[in-house]
Parts: C-alpha cells; structure tokens; sequence
C-alpha cells in the first residue's frame, strides 16, 4: 500500500477529527472514520461498474460532503481523480458538454461520479456514451476492502487554467501527495490536536482539494469547508466560521482578501472574531501588498494578527505548495529599484521613493530545491531576475494532453514553472509574473501585474476586473492594452472619465501608455475556472 492511502485508512481508524460541512445553514460533522466507512460503500459501487485499479475517474460534484467520500473511494480503488470543470448557470450546456467529453477522452475516464447540483448533466453524459454512476447509487454499494496501491500510481490528474479546447491534466502520484503533505506541515508547524483550517477553496482546484481536501484526510486534520458560492453569497460567513470553530489556517486568492477587507470595514464591532488565525495564506494569483496591508488594517478590530497574512508560492506540478513563510513572519516585502529590475533583469534593493514593493513569498518547502536560470539556462545568483525552476520528490512526472503524456521534468529532473522570478539572498522566493505574460517595451521587462494594479486604483473599476493585454508579441515594437470591468459600463460619460483615468494612473506608476483602453460591463473579462484572470483570452475584447 502507498504511504498516502496506508496513513489515509490509518488515520480513519484512529482520529476523531474530522470535515464539517453544510454551514451556515445545515451544519453537519463527520469524522474520517464516517467518511471512510461511505468510501468503502462507494468504493464497491465503483467495482461494480468496472473501476479498478489505474482506472482515470471524472467526478463532478459541487458539495464537499459528497467529494470527500467519493474521491477516497476511487482511490480504494487504486484509481485517479480527475476533478472536472464545472458548468456555471450561464454556461452554454453543450459546449460544456463537448469539452467534458474531450478530456474524458484524453484522460481515458473509465466512469464519471455525478453528484448535485449537476444531475441535470446525467443525460448530456451519457448520450455521448460516458458511463454515469452518482453518488447516490455509489453509497449503497457493498463494503469493499481497498486495492493495494504503489507510490507511482497516479492519484490526481489535476486540470490545469487553459484553454478547454486544448486541455492538459498534471498528473500526480501517491509518493508527490504525501511528499508535499508533510512539506507542508512541516514548515507551518501543524498541530493536529490544535490546528482547525477553514476553507470555501473550489475543490476542482489545487489548493482547495490538496490543501484543504486530501491533506486532512490523509492526516486527520480538523477542516470546516464550505463552497465557492456560500463565501460569494456572503463573504463575512469566512470570517465568521473562523470564530465560530477557532480556525487557524485559512488560504484564498489575492482578490477574496480584497472582498474580505472591505466587509470587515463595514462589520460592527465583534461581528466576527479572528484573534485564532495564525495563517491566511495568500497565493493562487499574484499578491498586492496593498490589499495585504487592508486587510491588516481592517482585521485589527477584530483580533487579527497581521503576522499571520501570508505570501505563498504554489502550483499542481508540485501537488501544490513551492515555497511558505515561516510561522509569524508575515508579509515580508522586497523593495527593489523598477529601472534595474526591467531593464536590467536584476532586482537591486532601493530605498528610492519609486522603489518597487514586491511580496515575497517565503523560502522553499522542505523536499524540494530551486533555482532561477537566464535566457541560455544558467544560473544566476541571488537578486538574478530569470525563469524558476524547482526539483523534488513533490514534482510531477509529467502531464496528459490531447497529444498523449508529455514528460514535466528535463533530464536532471528540473521543472520549468514559466514563472519570472528570482531569489534573495536569505533564500526567499520572489515572482514577478508570468514568462508568457511580459510586455517587452523599448528594452524593458513590463509585467502585467504592474498595469494591473496601477489600473485597479481608478474610482469605478471593479476590484480584481483589470487586465493588461500583450500586444504585437515577439514584434519589434509590443505594446499593451487594458481592459477593465466597472458597474457603470452604460453611462458614456463615466465610461470615458475611467479611461482617460486609466490611462493616467499606468503612465504615472509604470510610465508606458497603454495603446488603447476597454471598459466593459461585469463579466466580461474572461477568467480561468478558478478565477484567474485569463490575460490572453481577453486580447479580443480590444480592438
């Protein structure tokens, strides 16, 4: 048996922890041993429509207490999880349905678990021959032991943001999942007895189904979890959980801790009680220490330890967490000079009025090396602003596509994350954006993430709904556009006020013009499914 199902099994037996659900309107709390005693039913009900082992399982629920049992009892049956893409109430049905079937097709799904709210896919599915098995039919299989499972089975064959047209899957093995649980747990120092983690992550997502999914069950952590749509609902009801069941370690988006500070804002005083967290891990997108030092601000009335805010670094291809700041060091920042960073490709740390603040985002966990290399691939020393590479035992072996499998790691077992970055000399990670991203303007590295920011400051731009769009890559002359969403898309007058003030805001931060500005209804901006911005899906949005 694997390390991972062996302590997931184990843990069941003898913890009394376990996955509270249904908040805030039907609280409901099972231990693992309760959830594992479901797998083993579910687990039979997968025999029966002919799941074994190396078997690829497609699941498509939205509520945790369904995903919990389902996806440990595929993995009873020595299968792999595939999490799939989730139709939303303005997805167009069939063309869901179209790219489900092609990544079912590319990742050989030998049946797909359908849970609520999607029922309503069943027949989409199964007239294109898919074999449909809900949960309700799994549950009331027969109790079946697990198959036994090798370190380099593959448990998760996670989707990654691109295109659904041309989908690509990390796949990740049982010896990845427990290599990077406990890197995890090491670095933040996690205490079963006194740690509880609280989450409304989506679970077709890294972070959310390893972080705050398959880790707890695996170790028998204390996890409150809720869905994407309670915390959209109602985003206080993420703070309010942190009182209610003392939660310690929490982790969203860039643009979910903005939401946060300015419901805090409004709360009352003793609306909510944050005085418990130690972590609120910040990653998934890049980190704006503005809204960090808002939310610090905003979170003072209510006990929060600014300490406990914390820049992550993370993807699938190392089954999730690259790099984690210690415990209480908070949000530490790097302020570095623009000039020598873009044109230069080095980040000189500058005291200088326009020095660029840059989150780090803690040194790398335990198991796993890194290195940052130039355009001919070697490596620069500290402050060497280059792409990130990182090896370990937590790095994926590789990835399945429309094509076939495609090898993650070169030769030596380096993993090119496309991530720009670099480190410091006390070893802590810094990313500036993305490979594919940067706008090459008269010599200078331009991040988008800069653009950005400088955009979201302009009064009537939805927070988080501003995005830079390459232009004329890889010509001799590129340039960008920005795109932005704003609640006053139908009144001309404001429209044309927010682009003349965008306009104005990037020149004065980042000091180039964008070649033209589009400011759009909500919505439009196109965005991964977990809620990235999707920089080269909006290129259409400009003319």
């Amino acid at each position: 048996m694997s390390r991972f199902t062996d302590e997931m099994y184990a843990t069941a037996a003898r913890t009394s922890r376990g996955l509270v659900t249904g908040e805030p309107d039907a609280p409901r709390r099972q231990q693992w041993g309760e959830i594992h005693a479901l797998a083993r039913r579910m687990a039979g009900g997968l025999a029966a429509v002919g799941v074994g082992h190396g078997d690829a399982v497609g699941v498509l629920a939205g509520e945790p207490v369904d995903i919990a049992p389902s996806c440990q009892a595929i993995w009873m049956r020595g299968g792999a999880v595939t999490m799939l893409h989730q139709p939303t109430p303005r997805t167009d049905l069939a063309v869901w349905a179209a790219d489900t079937e092609t990544v079912i097709s590319m990742i050989d799904a030998k049946a797909v678990v359908l849970g609520v709210p999607f029922d309503s896919a069943k027949p989409l599915l199964e007239e294109r021959g898919i074999t449909v098995a809900t949960i309700e039919a799994l549950a009331a299989g027969p109790d079946t032991d697990p198959l036994d499972t090798a370190e380099s089975d593959i448990a998760l064959q996670q989707l990654t943001s691109g295109s659904t047209g041309r989908p690509k899957a990390v796949r990740i093995t049982h010896e990845n999942f427990y290599t990077n649980a406990y890197a995890m747990i090491d670095r933040i120092e996690y205490s079963l007895d006194d740690d509880v983690m609280v989450s409304w992550l989506p679970l077709f997502h890294d972070m959310g189904m390893v972080g705050f999914l398959s880790v707890p069950m695996q170790v028998g952590a204390e996890v409150v979890s809720i869905t994407p749509m309670d915390f959209l609902r109602a985003p206080l009801l993420w703070a309010q959980l942190m009182g209610k069941y003392r939660g310690t370690v929490t982790a969203a988006p860039n643009f979910a801790y903005s939401l946060l500070a300015r419901r805090l804002r409004q709360a009352d005083d003793g609306a909510v009680d944050l005085s418990s967290v130690r972590y609120m891990w910040n990653g998934a997108e890049p980190v704006d220490p503005d809204t960090m030092h808002a939310l610090a601000d905003a979170g003072a009335r209510f006990g929060l330890d600014p300490a406990a805010l914390a820049p992550v670094y993370g993807m699938a291809e190392t089954t999730l967490a690259v790099s984690i700041p210690s415990p209480g060091h908070g949000m530490v920042l790097d302020h570095v000079d623009p000039d020598l960073l873009e044109a230069m490709n080095h980040a000189v740390p500058s005291t200088k009025p326009n020095a660029r603040a840059l989150a780090t985002l803690g040194s790398l966990v335990p198991g796993l090396e890194g290195r940052v290399v130039d355009d001919e691939g070697a490596t620069l020393p500290p402050r060497g602003v280059g792409v990130v590479q990182v090896r370990g035992r937590a790095v994926t072996p590789g990835y399945v596509t429309v094509d076939g499998l495609v090898a993650a790691q070169d030769g030596d077992g380096w993993l090119d994350t496309g991530d720009v970055g670099y480190f410091t000399e006390d070893d802590l990670v810094v990313v500036c954006g993305r490979v594919k991203d940067v706008i090459i303007m008269g010599g200078r590295n331009i991040y988008p993430t800069d653009i950005e920011r400088a955009a979201g400051t302009v009064a009537g731009v939805r927070p988080g709904n501003a995005v830079a769009v390459r232009l004329d890559a890889g010509q001799k002359r590129e340039s960008f556009a920005v795109v932005v969403e704003t609640n006053a898309a139908d009144d001309p007058d404001e429209v044309k006020r927010i682009e003349h003030a965008v306009v104005h805001a990037v020149f004065s931060e980042v000091g180039v013009r964008p070649r033209t500005v589009a400011v759009l209804a909500p919505g439009s901006i196109p965005k991964t499914s977990s809620g990235k911005l999707r920089r080269a899906g909006s290129a259409s949005l400009v003319g």
